[in-house]
């Protein structure tokens, strides 16, 4: 099992209930999520300020202060007119290390789009994020609206490399590749997340040597629009109880299983397995 990914930071000195100017106030984009300028008239419209709380910032060398989390309170007060905020500020961080503080204070939440995440991950420099981009980039993929060359389900591919490791999100993006071709159904998150499962759980069995196998026997048993629809079908029960992306995901696992037993006598793996 690979190691789990961790959001770590250093020691370092923290104010706490501090009254900054909003004006004072400024925004790196590669260390926060895009701004949504309807939620921060929202805020402004209603805006209670004793209700706003402490907004993070980071207190750079050179005295400027750098929103980590909080710019929609901080815009909303711009709109409202309200000239100062409560801030928690810390001292002494990297451009790395905002980054990285932002996806604390924002991991438990899901406040943050995936995304925004992973672009900030990267600007962090975390290794979760270095490490699954490096492998998208040797596909020639990126992070996007899935297409041909872009694979937007974010979360999958982070969780496959977070539970089994980046070596098994290579491998799962070779045998997709060699399966189905570049097109967008080839890169959909059940797919992906299928063959994460099935190779992550069965390394033992399919080992490097036996991946060509592997797609072999997935272009032979259909195409991935169908493994697609296939997978939805097993996880609503064809239509008699509701889905998630966990179970579509399982429900892909399991057809992938079932077409690489098809027709073996040795190397078989039990559903579940």
């Amino acid at each position: 099992m690979a190691k789990k990914y961790r959001y770590e930071l250093p020691e370092h000195p923290v104010d706490y209930g501090v009254r900054v100017k909003a004006t004072d106030l400024k925004i790196d984009s590669e260390a926060q999520r895009t701004i949504n300028p309807a939620r921060a008239k929202a805020i402004a419209a209603d805006i209670k300020p004793h209700a706003l709380g402490s907004i993070i910032v980071s207190q750079r060398k050179n005295g400027d202060l750098y929103i980590v989390d909080g710019q929609h309170r901080r815009e909303a007060c711009l709109l409202a007119g309200i000239d100062t905020i409560v801030a928690e500020v810390h001292r002494g961080l990297t451009l790395e290390e905002e980054a990285t503080l932002f996806l604390i204070k924002n991991r438990e939440s899901a406040k943050t789009n995936a995304h925004d995440e992973y672009r900030i991950g990267l600007t962090a420099g975390l290794p979760l994020f270095v490490d699954t981009d490096k492998v998208l980039v040797s596909h020639n993929l990126k992070i996007g609206s899935t297409s041909s060359n872009q694979i937007g389900a974010v979360q999958g591919i982070l969780g496959i490399t977070d539970k089994y490791g980046p070596d098994v999100l290579d491998d799962v993006l070779t045998v997709a590749e060699a399966a189905y071709g570049r097109t967008a159904e080839t890169w959909d998150g059940i797919v992906i997340g299928g063959l994460g499962e099935f190779i992550g759980r069965h390394r033992d069995v399919v080992d490097t040597n036996m991946l060509d196998e592997l797609a072999r026997k997935l272009e032979k048993r259909s195409s991935a629009a169908r493994l697609i629809g296939d997978a939805r079908s097993f996880a609503t029960g064809f239509g008699s109880k509701a889905d998630g992306t966990g179970s579509r995901k399982m429900a892909s696992y399991r057809l992938i299983v079932e077409a690489w037993n098809k027709g073996r006598r040795n190397n078989r793996i039990e559903i579940g397995g």
